[in-house]
This record gives structure tokens, sequence and C-alpha cells, in this order.
């Protein structure tokens, strides 16, 4: 499916800024499940961009704005191709070759950074308690992944409200409520409890054609989770929508947790009295 996005920031100050300095995640990547045909990126006021690919593999643009500024605008748009995966092509394995894998290091040493806990996804009692709640089948760890996605849409209940963008994992499980981006901290975090590796991905949302009842909400710019499912591969899952990833998914990146794929982010020097609004479009263009 053909998707266009379109994603303005705007960063207005109540006196004049300068010395901004500024990195962008809003590249789409090309990968199995989708091509970014066109991608471009606006800065206003005017600077020079300059690009490279981070430890990830996520392309980052960054820039700096020198003299002085009321206003900082960051816009971007870009074209990306997406496709469902067929589950049945996928190479699978028993369970019991699946905890091996696990178990060798061969996958500990090249995923340690999707196995280890962070300030984000902290494991705790109270997240291996809930994580005791989900057995591993006979089917593996695709279907207990499946399951685990499935239960924390359940368990908990979206509220924009409820935490904020430093949250941790134990927050979420104290309150029952957050966003997106708990829901994906939580599924980690209970992934890296038993030894699965799990990454955190950023991205946009299509649900411009979902009516009534199909989707519980629309949030264009989302967050979902990968897990590396062992013999098979990465998967993607969204707990906030009780689904598997699809072609409605358009992936920007990944990382360990959020920190690490913030989408814009930068310092700058002046008034610490600034309004910040985004607006993102998401549209399935005519094939």
């Amino acid at each position: 499916m053909k998707i266009e996005i379109n994603h303005v920031t705007r960063y207005s100050y109540a006196e004049p800024v300068s010395d901004s300095v500024n990195e962008i995640r809003l590249t789409p990547r090309t990968n199995y499940r989708q091509s970014c045909y066109h991608h471009e990126v606006w800065i206003e006021p005017v600077a020079s961009l300059f690009t490279y690919e981070d430890y990830f593999g996520n392309r980052v643009h960054s820039f700096s704005v020198s003299k002085p500024h009321r206003e900082l605008a960051i816009r971007t748009k870009a074209t990306v191709v997406t496709q469902d995966q067929n589950r049945d092509s996928l190479p699978k394995v028993s369970l019991r070759e699946q905890q091996e894998l696990m178990r060798s290091e061969r996958l500990q040493n090249r995923y340690i950074e999707y196995l280890l806990p962070t300030a984000y996804t902290e494991i705790t009692e109270e997240l291996s308690a809930y994580t005791t709640g989900f057995e591993v089948g006979p089917e593996g760890y695709y279907e207990w992944a499946k399951r685990l996605s499935e239960g924390i849409h359940q368990d908990f209940t979206y509220d924009p409200d409820a935490t904020h963008v430093h949250s941790k994992v134990s927050d979420t499980l104290r309150l029952k409520r957050g966003v997106c981006q708990d829901y994906a901290h939580l599924m980690i975090a209970a992934c890296r409890s038993i030894g699965l590796p799990a990454r955190y991905v950023s991205g946009y949302h299509f649900v411009g054609d979902l009516q009534g009842g199909s989707a519980d909400f629309e949030q264009a710019s989302h967050a979902w989770v990968e897990v590396h499912v062992p013999g098979t591969g990465w998967l993607g899952f969204d707990p906030t929508n009780r689904a598997e990833v699809g072609w409605r998914y358009v992936k920007l990146g990944h990382g360990r947790d959020y920190k690490d794929i913030v989408p814009v982010k930068g310092v700058y020097r002046g008034t610490s009295r600034q309004t910040l609004d985004v607006a993102v479009d998401v549209r399935k263009l005519e094939e």
C-alpha cells in the first residue's frame, strides 16, 4: 500500500532564542516490509542538514540555528510503500530449538542491547509477577508474544493524561493506564525478563479508513514493539491496538527504548517559555 506522511513540528518561544542544536529521526526505513521512495525535510529558519546513521541504523538529520529566532519549524514529507508479511512463509523451529537458541552465546551476544533492562524498561518484582501470567506453551514464543500483546491491551486502559514522557514500567503497572509508549515499554520489559530480545519502534499508524469500533482510537504518530522470535526473526506487535504489524504501519526507527528514538530533540540558549505544536497527517494514496 502506498502511504504519504506529512509531519510538522513547530516550537514557538516567548522571547528570541539562539544557538539551537537539534537532531531529528523522521526518515522512514527501507526494509523487508516497507520501502521509502521519497523523503523531504524543511527547516525554518533555513539551516544546513548533516545526515548520518546512528548505532541502531536509524537515519538522523542534525542541524543548528545560531541566529536569534522566535519560532522553529521542522517539516517532513515521505512516501512509503508497505505490505503485509506472510507469517506462514516464515521459518519456524520447535520450542526446544527456540529455547536452545535463546540460551546460546551467539544470540545473546548479537542482541545484548535488546536483552538488558533500561531506565524505561526496568525489571521489577511487579513486572516479573505480571509476566508469569503468560506461560510459554508448546507452540513457542511467537504465540506467547501475541498473547502478551493482547493481554496488555486488555489489562490496561489507554489514557493520555495518566503518564508522561518519562514514565517507567513501574508507573504503568501501578496506574494500569498509559499510552502507546507505556504499552511498548511494558511489553519490552516482559520479553526481556524471560530472555527474549525486544526493541522499541517509532513510526506512524494509518487508521484513516477504519470506522466505528474497528479501532479504539486514532493516533498517527505511534510506537510499538518488535520481538526477536528465535529461529524466525523480528516480528512486530502493537499492544496498544491489539494488532500485529502489517501494511498500516510505517516504521521510522528502533532502539532499546524511547530515549534512543526520540523523533525530535535538541537544546538552545534562551527562555524556557515555549509552546510545542505537532501535526501529523497519514493518508493512503491511490494505487
